[in-house]
């Protein structure tokens, strides 16, 4: 398990991390979500030995993440860590032998991942004539290449196409399998809920929401029904008991239920009113639940 555990970090006098905890599980996809300034990158650079914190530490499985222990970690930062002038190929290989591989798997791994994620360079081409999303993936070459047994990735979905989405997923989700945690941030929500088994959302430098998006859901805010009638007189839906109208479009409308709304009063009321078409909970998007945390 990977576990930040009350990681405190201020810059300046500025705190950033305010006793930050969490943990991924060993086979785990975390979503690790906040907005900009957070503290997100901090703590990961931290886990990294970039950053010293000013109390609390990181630790895999049970031990104090060190220089050894980073060895085992792939880490691909959001900023263009790699070297614009050189060849995508000679660089890979070259981080695969700072970790200790030999040079001949060094090769063998960077080709087939170049194949493998779609990256059509030239032999003398270097990385800055790649496109943006052709550097990304060669970032995350870098970080797989060792074969690593944890992995920290700052929005590796920046800058992708569907495609590439598409590959970067299939990616994580193969390592994943593997019974590697790993942890990543991004701000695309969507792929955020489609892919990961939990998320955590930091707000000013602490983790003030965390589970699987299910759970997530269930403690979000007021739930939402969406009834779609026919026939109903006009302004219908204000007529209905215990709802809020969040929006009206055509024969359909969404409300926010209040704490004692009887669904079954509200469906006989619904009933009451035109020809049922469609009557069902509306489920609050991880968008939806990060804004509402935002603004708590």
């Amino acid at each position: 398990m990977l576990e930040f555990d009350g990681l405190t970090k201020s810059f300046a006098g500025r705190p950033v991390l305010r006793g930050l905890s969490l943990a991924v599980r060993p086979g785990e996809l975390y979503g690790f979500c906040g907005a900009n300034g957070a503290g997100k990158t901090t703590a990961m650079r931290i886990a990294l030995g970039v950053l010293a914190p000013d109390a609390g530490e990181v630790r895999w499985a049970g031990r104090r993440v060190d220089a050894d222990v980073r060895r085992r970690i792939g880490y691909m930062p959001e900023e263009r860590g790699l070297y614009g002038k050189m060849r995508p190929r000679d660089q890979l290989v070259y981080f695969a032998r700072l970790s200790g591989i030999r040079p001949d798997v060094a090769a063998r791994r960077a080709d087939e991942w170049l194949e493998r994620l779609g990256v059509r360079v030239g032999p003398k081409d270097p990385l800055e004539r790649l496109s943006l999303g052709n550097q990304q993936r060669v970032q995350l070459i870098a970080a797989l290449i060792a074969e690593p047994e944890v992995l920290i990735l700052d929005e590796p979905f920046s800058g992708l196409d569907p495609v590439a989405t598409d590959a970067m997923a299939g990616v994580l989700a193969e390592y994943r399998d593997r019974g590697v945690p790993v942890l990543f941030s991004s701000h695309q929500l969507d792929l955020v809920e489609r892919l990961c088994d939990r998320v955590g959302i930091i707000r000013d430098g602490v983790i003030v929401a965390e589970g699987t998006v299910a759970e997530l859901r269930r403690t979000a805010g007021r739930p939402e029904v969406r009834i779609t009638l026919t026939g109903a007189p006009e302004n219908w839906a204000r007529m209905l008991p215990g709802v809020d109208v969040v929006a009206e479009t055509g024969d359909t409308a969404t409300l926010r239920t209040r704490p004692d709304t009887d669904l079954g009063e509200l469906l006989d009321a619904a009933r009451s009113l035109g020809e049922l078409q469609h009557f069902g909970r509306r489920e609050p998007s991880l968008a939806e639940i990060f804004r509402e945390a935002m603004a708590a």
